[in-house]
């Protein structure tokens, strides 16, 4: 049975993570928790977690996704709580623009959302909510003012601020999402056993993760 089409006989515009992901000879990807929870992880096999403890918001495994908005609407920006818990003012973000990446990611939409539910509020706090792609192209809509804030993971903050310092200077981190487990490097279930293990030594040797413990 085939559960997705090879990636190789897609046309670009045709190309989908998803099916990456749910190829039957998937080696190796990178995926987020948002779709492992959502029935990814029944096709495939955790081989390691990346590290985060190099920016901020990130401590081993775990990471927080900033959320920024641009300067103009607030300047003060705050640092990630010792705890790792999430630091969210609902009355700054009240009647704002959402920019998202995806329905289904972690980093940028479910830890969000949780956060607020967590606060006894929902999403229907913000005026709107904007499906952008990616995380960058959401930190180009709140620099370009077609959005109010986003949730970035610290990784991908960090890499934008790095490549991109003339937009960046005029966004700030207004908030943090609680810490939570990071974007884990996967096989697909047909690996092998001692492939997998390969896999996680030659992750751990290049510094790509916080152990070599088989996970799943």
């Amino acid at each position: 049975m085939t559960i997705a089409p090879d990636p190789a006989t897609l046309p670009p515009n045709e190309f989908d993570l998803h099916a990456l992901w749910l190829h039957p000879a998937l080696l190796f990807a990178q995926t987020c928790w948002g779709p492992m929870g959502l029935g990814l992880a029944a096709h495939v096999s955790v081989i390691g977690q990346p590290d985060y403890s190099a920016f901020e918001g990130g401590d081993g495994e775990l990471y927080s996704s900033a959320l920024v908005m641009r300067s103009d609407i607030c300047d003060q920006a705050v640092v990630p709580p010792v705890s790792g818990g999430s630091l969210l003012s609902l009355d700054l973000l009240r009647g704002r623009r959402l920019a998202y990446n995806s329905v289904d990611s972690m980093s940028g939409m479910l830890a969000i959302s949780r956060d607020i539910e967590s606060l006894d509020e929902t999403l229907g706090l913000f005026s709107s909510c904007i499906e952008t792609g990616g995380h960058r192209a959401s930190l180009r809509a709140v620099a370009r003012g077609k959005a109010d804030v986003a949730a970035i993971d610290c990784r991908s903050w960090s890499l934008f601020k790095h490549f991109e310092p003339t937009v960046s200077a005029g966004l700030r981190v207004v908030g943090w999402t609680a810490r939570r487990k990071g974007l884990p490097f996967i096989a697909g279930r047909a690996v092998s056993q001692r492939d997998r293990l390969v896999l996680r030594e030659t992750l751990h040797e290049l510094g790509m993760t916080t152990d070599t413990d088989p996970i799943d």
